[in-house]
């Protein structure tokens, strides 16, 4: 697995000239030193710190050995230790003045193990926390081969390929739906290669190679991604949609596009066959519009009756995944016309059009698991759902209502028994401050919504005050100084 060197080398450098400097002038006894100071001693490095020190000159120390990203105000004055944690540190020794962190020294270029290498770079989160079992938090994702075709599929069942290496005594194949163990999958040699079944669920999916012990991405995937730190992983996609158009075969390119990508015309090219084009594809659980693109002509699909009205004064084709849910909105029978708008659909209100009943208007809609903002249009008129007590009222027309699909969290902040109201935002609801009003129950304040798989940012508004989980000692510093909570989901 490749690495990020040159980043990690400045910063390195700049930490052993600082620590070459105190040593002429530490004393031995680290802990004995009750000033300010960088010092190494028995293979370790060691930060030194007094409680006491000013704003001024913690931002001065800082500076002087580059430790931003450690989270030290926040240390001393909270003490929320996640960051120095996430760097490999640990606290030796804590009193009323001083605490003494400390961290072993390393040769990084020693680390053979492409996890630890990760790890030692950053401790939390750990590799199976940044590449989880399979990523449930994208809208869409294809394949895209050279030199093989995409791995063979059947049912659950994924043929893995690693093309040539014939020479390889050995080869195993990790990835994030084995919690990358290098030697938990071992593939079997072929006259072309080396093969192994794995079954998957549909979704997106991180993995390497190991040869003789050696990883290696999959040359022959055009899909790499990078986690940040300088390691590079092959990306696959288990479909659980086939686009096809059983036509044009003159055509020289066609595209698919969508709501999924942002319509974007270009993005998505379909591969040729001998009856026409297709694509497999994975698309996440919801409602997605589509069309082809056939050089330079759009088309809906001939041989899909689910439509659904564009602002062209035409239609988009349908396909939907996963569970439908009903709107409903009772009353308001002398309206003409009702229209269901949201971010699901990205405000539209041309597309969703409700259907009359005798006590009001309803439709069936398809979503995944998500947290929604949504309205009624009623004769031109915004209102927000009658029957929904969810909702936010920070936009000075009561905001919108909300709608959490399969809720797999539950928030908790204990105490605060005499706060008038604390609401609860993150990365998951835009930040709004004023959406998720928390549930006084007991000891604690509630608050159940849907997390995708991966790494969420939240924070708590105590009647106003934006405050940190006292209760999660993981956080991480955001562009205001004053940082943000962090969840981990693994799945």
């Amino acid at each position: 697995m490749e690495v990020m060197v040159v980043l990690y080398k400045r910063r390195w450098m700049a930490l052993c000239m600082g620590i070459l400097f105190l040593l002429s002038a530490t004393p031995c006894k680290v802990a004995a030193q009750r000033s300010n100071g960088y010092t190494i001693k028995d293979g370790k490095m060691y930060i030194l710190l007094n409680k006491k020190i000013n704003d001024a000159s913690l931002d001065s120390f800082i500076t002087k050995y580059n430790l931003f990203d450690l989270g030290l105000k926040q240390f001393i004055k909270n003490q929320f230790y996640d960051s120095l944690i996430r760097q490999g540190w640990k606290i030796d020794s804590s009193d009323k003045k001083m605490v003494v962190i400390s961290k072993a020294l390393k040769a990084f270029s020693k680390i053979n193990n492409p996890a630890d290498k990760i790890l030692f770079t950053e401790k939390h989160p750990t590799l199976a926390e940044r590449f989880p079992a399979v990523n449930n938090g994208i809208l869409y994702g294809y394949n895209r081969f050279r030199n093989k075709f995409s791995f063979a599929v059947n049912d659950s069942a994924v043929i893995f390929f690693l093309r040539n290496n014939l020479r390889a005594q050995r080869v195993t194949l990790a990835g994030s739906f084995n919690n990358w163990l290098p030697d938990a999958l071992a593939m079997i040699k072929t006259d072309s290669g080396w093969i192994a079944q794995v079954n998957l669920g549909p979704g997106k999916y991180w993995y390497k190679f190991i040869v003789d012990g050696r990883w290696t991405i999959d040359d022959d995937n055009l899909l790499i991604e990078n986690d940040g730190r300088g390691n590079n992983n092959s990306v696959y996609y288990k479909p659980n949609v086939l686009f096809k158009l059983d036509s044009f075969t003159t055509a020289k390119k066609v595209y698919l596009a969508g709501s999924f990508d942002n319509w974007r015309p270009k993005d998505i090219q379909m591969m040729k066959t001998q009856r026409g084009w297709e694509l497999p594809l994975y698309l996440a659980e919801g409602t997605h519009t589509y069309r082809f693109l056939v050089d330079g002509d759009w088309y809906a699909d001939p041989k899909n009756t689910n439509t659904l009205p564009n602002e062209y004064g035409d239609f988009n084709s349908v396909v939907r995944i996963g569970k439908p849910y009903l709107f409903k909105l009772n009353g308001y029978t002398n309206a003409k016309h009702v229209v269901l708008a949201g971010s699901f659909n990205k405000w539209r209100d041309d597309e969703l059009m409700m259907n009359k009943t005798a006590t009001g208007w309803e439709l069936a809609y398809t979503l995944g698991g998500g947290n929604y903002g949504y309205k009624f249009k009623v004769d031109g008129k915004w209102i927000i759902d009658p029957g929904n007590p969810l909702m936010s009222d920070s936009l000075g027309d009561k905001g919108n209502s909300y709608l959490i699909i399969e809720p797999n969290y539950t928030f908790r902040l204990k105490g605060f028994s005499n706060a008038k109201s604390i609401f609860l935002a993150g990365d998951f609801n835009n930040w709004n401050p004023r959406a998720f009003s928390m549930r006084h129950e007991n000891d604690e304040w509630i608050f159940k919504v849907h997390l995708s798989a991966g790494k969420h940012l939240y924070k708590f508004i105590a009647d106003g005050k934006w405050i940190l989980d006292p209760y999660n000692k993981l956080w991480e510093q955001n562009e205001y100084g004053t940082g943000n909570s962090i969840i981990w989901i693994d799945k």
